[in-house]
């Protein structure tokens, strides 16, 4: 199937709900769906980072930005009742495998009953057409074997953040059954899915324990960066691969209704796996004079070997990634730069934003 990009037309003028776009790629999103149009109210904290890219992209420019907590259903729900969102796009969580580990009872408080609120707000207000609820691709019970896993596989959860994210897959999955049935859409009018996407990288990435951010924070000290597991094998793509298919996504609930619901992964292709230690390899040949790496032994689990497999996204929805990973870490790699050399961050973002849509 050719692949499709995604639609200016349609998104114009659609009021969208979009939970965690002070973050990462809750920026990056914020950033795009306001390009296309959209009336785009953000709920979420403060930047979790110093610097973030929402501050340096100035995201709040463009968009009605509010704070809050998903944990606070009373505030939810009299924001949904106020915006009256047509689409949610819930992107609001704790993260990272290794916070999970230091914060267990915040992870899943964050995640999972943050996600029950949004989805008993969306409920209770009754407006909303389209939701898509982002978890993340450590949702299945990994066996670390070589082939890649499949919507309708296990889900499971070795570590608090893992774990937490697949609760989220289940909590979706009860709402949709018990509340928002395909049968009864007449009724209800809401189609519901959730997306499984892999390791994601690019420009205004500051958060710790991640693997560009802490290369590139040390490069930039001059001191060699420490791996924890150099031959783990990761699905790494540009953050805007799966933001892609999340849009995609929502406008086929939206256009389609619940025919399209349930699971969706969006991941890197095979060509595209590889493992942490190729990755700084990769990078180290773009920075002048890189310091070199370090092994550190850690006593924490994460997963060696985790592979998706795309073909619904593919076959479905036509999506498919646009940079491979070498264009991805350029990409990665000139943001920083340019950051570093004091340019307006807003207008690079929005640049390599509409090279990325052009690719589409």
């Amino acid at each position: 199937m050719e692949a499709v990009g995604v639609k200016a037309d349609f998104w114009q003028g659609k009021r969208v709900l979009l939970t965690g776009h002070t973050g990462f790629k809750g920026s990056w999103l914020a950033l795009w769906l306001e390009s296309l149009g959209a009336k785009v109210t953000g709920f979420a904290l403060e930047p979790g980072t110093e610097p973030s890219l929402f501050e340096l992209a100035r995201v709040a420019d463009g968009i009605d930005d509010r704070r809050g907590d998903l944990r606070d259903l009373a505030a939810l729900t009299a924001l949904l009742d106020e915006v009256r969102p047509q689409i949610v796009l819930h992107l609001a969580a704790q993260p990272l495998v290794r916070e999970g580990y230091r914060d267990p009872l915040g992870t899943y408080s964050s995640n999972v009953m943050g996600t029950l609120n949004l989805l008993e707000a969306i409920r209770q207000t009754g407006e909303v057409r389209a939701c898509v609820l982002v978890t993340t691709d450590k949702v299945y019970a990994n066996q670390e074997w070589l082939w890649p896993y499949r919507e309708n596989e296990p889900l499971g959860g070795h570590d608090p953040y893992s774990s937490s994210k697949a609760c989220c897959e289940l909590l979706a999955q009860s709402y949709a059954a018990s509340f928002f049935p395909a049968e009864r859409y007449s009724e209800h009018g809401l189609a519901l899915a959730t997306a499984r996407a892999g390791n994601v990288l690019g420009g205004g990435d500051f958060a710790a324990d991640r693997l560009i951010p802490d290369v590139l924070k040390a490069w930039s000290a001059n001191t060699p960066v420490t791996l924890r597991y150099p031959q783990a094998v990761r699905p790494w793509q540009h953050a805007l691969e799966p933001l892609m298919g999340y849009l995609l996504l929502a406008e086929s609930l939206y256009v389609h209704g619940p025919q399209n619901a349930g699971a969706w992964n969006f991941g890197p292709g095979e060509d595209d796996m590889c493992t942490v230690g190729e990755v700084v390899a990769h990078l180290a040949q773009h920075w002048p004079s890189a310091p070199g790496l370090q092994v550190e032994a850690s006593e924490l689990h994460e997963a060696g070997l985790l592979r998706l497999d795309s073909s619904r996204a593919r076959q479905q929805l036509a999506w498919r990634p646009r940079w491979s990973l070498a264009q991805c870490l350029e990409h990665t790699l000139s943001w920083h730069l340019a950051w570093k050399a004091g340019q307006d961050m807003r207008a690079f973002t929005r640049q390599q934003l509409a090279a990325y849509m052009e690719a589409a």
